[in-house]
């Protein structure tokens, strides 16, 4: 029997394969043929947001983005700050850390752009975590990034507010998409509970005046106002499916080579299999609730640069955070840690600098 210590010294081999895969089949939990709502997206100037529905043809069918890389993410991330007692406590795999912004208390692993987000760079933790990108940017060493915000080598981040800002590339990558799909509309009306008008509380051309993109009887709920052919969801014809995948590439590029850069890795890997195996909920929005499809089972592949492809056995997530967490011990994690923001004339100074900076002159030859 292959065991975990030698599937991660096979995942993490020169000659490894490249990527771990997997496929898992849904269902909405009202049923295959149920109407559920895939998200919206911000259209161009003067559009309206609409689902992201690519139209297919005779040969393809429809398929509608039901959750997003970004937000696959922003779900699974999080799991590193729970804590459900010693045998299932995901909070001591990685570190914990906080910023606290005036009133506000926020979660590293809640930030948008997780170690490049604004919060952390003007916070008192901002000169350590850029000297961590620098050496990484430098040397490829990701030690002392690990140390500080682990998951941002696994979710990847551009600290795109520096010069040479580092980017860091997705290592686990998650969609759900729906394949087949029908689009739905639906219309709705409101009726006040009494014509505010006749009762002479309000007269017609204040109800009727414009405000913003209505009037104001419309917006304050003074008069009926009718919901015309409005986003009403999708039937899913053919298959729901969540895909995600682990560039084990990505991950063996990560340095520094050595018997430092191999803990490191597999702390890494420990953390990336727990992230894509946790046995989520996927209740991804209001009249968008999933479930695994019990008629399919999942399907996990080591898919190697020959296209050869072998199947995974899938692991139990208990059996994953047992791996992880002696990753975590034999790489050490970084400690907690809480940091304030920088005072108001400090972040503002930090930000004039470089709005203020010159670009380099071009010492070339012309």
């Amino acid at each position: 029997m292959t065991t975990w210590d030698e599937l991660a010294s096979q995942m993490l081999a020169e000659k490894g394969p490249a990527a771990l895969t997997c496929r898992q089949w849904l269902m909405p939990a009202e049923g295959h043929d149920a109407v559920i709502f895939p998200p919206t997206f911000a259209a161009a100037e003067g559009g309206k947001a609409d689902y992201n529905i690519d139209p297919g043809d005779e040969k393809t069918p429809s398929i509608a983005i039901m959750d997003t890389v970004g937000s696959q993410a922003n779900r699974m991330e999080p799991l590193f700050k729970r804590s459900n007692g010693e045998d299932t406590d995901y909070s001591r795999l990685v570190p914990q850390i906080e910023i606290k912004a005036g009133n506000k208390i926020v979660h590293l692993l809640d930030a948008g752009h997780r170690a490049a987000d604004a919060i952390v760079r003007y916070s008192m933790l901002g000169p350590k975590l850029k000297e961590a990108f620098e050496t990484y940017r430098e040397s490829g060493d990701a030690t002392e990034l690990a140390k500080i915000a682990p998951t941002s080598l696994i979710f990847g981040l551009w600290d795109s507010r520096e010069k040479n800002g580092v980017k860091l590339p997705r290592l686990v990558a998650s969609t759900i998409r729906a394949y087949d799909v029908i689009k739905l509309r639906r219309s709705a009306q409101y009726n006040p509970p009494i014509s505010y008008v006749d009762e002479n509380l309000f007269d017609d051309d204040f109800l009727e005046a414009k405000y913003k993109d209505t009037n104001v009887g419309s917006f304050f709920g003074l008069k009926a106002a009718p919901a015309s052919l409005t986003h009403g969801g999708v039937i899913v014809r053919g298959e729901l499916r969540r895909e995600a995948i682990l560039s084990l590439i990505g991950l063996r590029a990560i340095g520094p080579r050595g018997a430092g850069g191999d803990l490191l890795r597999r702390y890494i890997l420990g953390l990336a299999l727990v992230a894509m195996t946790y046995n989520r909920d996927h209740n991804l929005r209001q009249g968008c609730l999933l479930v695994y499809d019990p008629e399919k089972a999942a399907k996990w592949e080591l898919v190697f640069h020959t296209g050869k492809r072998e199947p995974f056995a899938a692991a139990t997530a208990d059996e994953v955070l047992k791996f992880a967490r002696e990753q975590a011990n034999g790489f050490g994690v970084g400690k907690d840690g809480s940091f304030d923001f920088l005072s108001r004339e400090q972040a503002r100074a930090n930000i004039d600098k470089v709005i203020n900076e010159k670009p380099a002159k071009n010492k070339g030859k012309k």
